[in-house]
């Protein structure tokens, strides 16, 4: 299992009136853990990208379990919890400043050729560098 924790300070911006952090904002936080998590072990969307490969979300879960606020520093613990194949499974757990967990979420990403828009396996390179992370003990 793989798991990656960064952090992320709440603008003005990402606040709604109730002064909650806006519940279509917590997809945008998933994708700032995903990109950290794989920058963490040396890889990013841009590279997949210019080698045609690219990532689109196909499924989106999230359970909302307490309001993050303004200004609070939150950290956003990402899990890559099975081997991927065509398929990556991303599990997020957002907590506040008081080791309060506030969010659960899933997404689901599939591996497709830019040029043909078909999916395909995870990208040798990128399956390396994970499978230290599920080796059998």
């Amino acid at each position: 299992m793989y798991t990656h924790e960064t952090h992320y300070r709440v603008t003005y911006g990402d606040t709604d009136q109730m002064k909650y952090v806006y519940y279509g904002h917590y997809a945008r936080l998933f994708e700032i853990g995903r990109v950290e998590a794989m920058r963490a072990i040396g890889f990013s969307y841009r590279q997949f990208e210019a080698e045609g490969v690219m990532m689109p979300v196909l499924e989106l879960q999230c359970k909302y379990l307490k309001p993050a606020f303004y200004d609070e520093l939150l950290t956003i613990r990402t899990c890559v919890a099975e081997m991927p194949g065509v398929r990556i499974f991303f599990v997020h757990d957002i907590f506040n400043e008081a080791g309060e967990h506030i969010h659960h979420g899933k997404t689901t990403l599939v591996f497709m050729q830019m040029s043909n828009s078909r999916p395909c396996k995870i990208p040798t390179h990128f399956a390396a560098a994970l499978q230290p992370f599920f080796a059998v003990s």
